[in-house]
């Protein structure tokens, strides 16, 4: 079994949970990142080969939930919040304040987000609506995605996409596509060839 760890460099006193695990050569710049971390599955948390979470990166992953990030992709402060699972591909980049939600984990029944709320006003621990399901959202290789977008639950981004800063994104993304706005639309196609001034 993998042991807890420590990071020398770390502000807060925290570890980096057993089941998480590290490529060589990847980077957390702080163990914070891992506080709200709550996933029992053997592989919570997967960072390839010189991936990077730097400051203010957070997963919330919940009981079951599972996130990985491919091979040398770069997340700075971006929260990731998994119920089911977040894949994220080789070679992508994750602006600031980028959100990743596969679940909303708040009921569609009023009286049920009611009940909630009395209970976290209350004192009482988070309770999650066992009625609300997560999707997984599934990101490729070679992705760029501005800062301040938030990905919705069962969203797929294809490989090569842009996604513009400020963006919603409630629908898949096609491969070499550039979207953005609220929500978020094709804004042009990578994969068509631009005609040169001299053509």
């Amino acid at each position: 079994m993998r042991t807890q760890r420590t990071l020398p460099w770390d502000w807060y006193p925290g570890t980096i949970p057993d089941n998480v695990e590290l490529g060589d050569t990847a980077y957390i710049e702080t163990t914070y990142s891992f506080v709200p971390c709550r996933s029992t599955a053997p592989v919570a948390v997967r960072l390839g080969q010189g991936a990077s979470a730097y400051s203010d990166t957070i997963f919330d992953v919940g009981p079951h939930g599972r996130v990985s990030l491919g091979a040398y992709t770069m997340a700075v402060g971006v929260r990731i919040i998994c119920d089911a699972e977040v894949a994220i591909g080789d070679y992508t980049m994750m602006s600031w304040n980028v959100v990743l939600m596969d679940t909303y984990r708040v009921s569609p029944d009023p009286r049920q987000r009611r009940y909630q709320l009395e209970r976290f006003a209350a004192g009482q621990p988070r309770h999650f609506a066992a009625s609300v399901l997560a999707q997984p959202i599934r990101i490729g290789a070679n992705v760029w995605i501005g800062f301040d977008v938030c990905v919705l639950p069962g969203v797929t981004i294809g490989e090569g996409a842009i996604v513009g800063a400020r963006s919603v994104v409630k629908d898949d993304v096609p491969p070499y596509t550039v979207v953005g706005g609220n929500p978020a639309r094709v804004i042009r196609d990578l994969a068509t060839k631009e005609p040169s001034h001299g053509d």
